[in-house]
């Protein structure tokens, strides 16, 4: 079928997939019928899904700017999705063309639309690898030549860390790309949580596992999350809910409330050697 020629050979597209679904919610094309049949379910479930999505998106913008500004030029944005309009490396070469980005999916469709879209751009790349081999991710050519890990980098892991299960040991694969990071690099986590609406966060859950999707939600708490950025300096105002940290102006918050903080969010700076 032509509307699917984007879709690489080999997809079982009777899959639904995260990060075709998230491309479907920002309102993006690159997306199938079952991901769009999965979003549904999911905003049926929890009708702030969208606002949610939205929320993120803008809180990336927010941290990416705050980043730039304090002077990481380096970006590792893992679990990244498509990288649709308004992503990172947009963000960050708007304010210093020389800033370099690497996203990293384990979706192959998220990774081959990636590398059309950036094409042009040879300070931006997409490559396959998975959030919980670090040694592979952080070893592969493709991105040590786009990244120097002896200068500071910014890792991204905005709404993938709760597709961890407690069985991968979340903190101890994070701590293993912190060891690796340079002082002065950053972690920057965006994370559903359960602890406001429980019994709406876990029907949303539900749906998404229903939908034989390859990924389950695993919210965590506020506390949880925190515990992420262990070995970090949390930057004000340290983790909250994301609309809360740094808002900008009426379209970072939500109108509903609860909204507002269905996400915990962070950013952490790997302190300097002696700080």
């Amino acid at each position: 079928m032509s509307d699917l020629d984007w879709v690489p050979e080999g997809i079982d597209t009777s899959v639904p997939s995260i990060a075709r679904t998230y491309d479907y919610l920002l309102g993006g094309a690159h997306n199938l019928a079952v991901d769009r049949a999965m979003a549904e379910k999911v905003v049926a479930a929890l009708p702030g899904t969208r606002d949610l999505v939205r929320l993120n998106r803008a809180f990336l913008r927010r941290a990416v700017s705050h980043l730039v500004e304090s002077g990481v030029r380096q970006f590792l944005d893992v679990g990244s999705g498509i990288p649709t309009v308004g992503n990172v490396h947009e963000v960050a070469q708007a304010l210093d063309p020389r800033c370099r980005v690497v996203y990293v999916d384990k979706d192959p469709v998220a990774v081959a639309h990636g590398e059309l879209l950036l094409a042009g751009d040879p300070n931006s790349t997409a490559v396959q690898a998975d959030l919980r081999d670090p040694e592979d991710l952080l070893g592969r050519p493709e991105i040590t030549r786009m990244l120097d890990f002896d200068e500071p980098v910014a890792l991204l892991l905005l709404l993938v860390v709760h597709f961890l299960t407690p069985g991968d040991e979340p903190g101890a694969l994070l701590a293993r790309y912190r060891d690796r990071m340079a002082p002065g690099s950053c972690l920057v986590v965006s994370h559903a949580t359960a602890d406001g609406r429980p019994g709406t966060m876990r029907r949303a859950a539900d749906q998404v596992r229903e939908s034989r999707s390859r990924d389950n939600l695993v919210y965590r708490t506020h506390e949880e999350v925190t515990a992420l950025f262990d070995g970090y300096e949390l930057v004000e105002p340290g983790v909250v809910g994301c609309a809360l940290w740094r808002p900008a102006g009426a379209g970072d918050v939500a109108n509903r409330a609860e909204d507002n903080t269905q996400v915990w969010v962070g950013v952490g700076r790997k302190p300097l050697d002696g700080g």
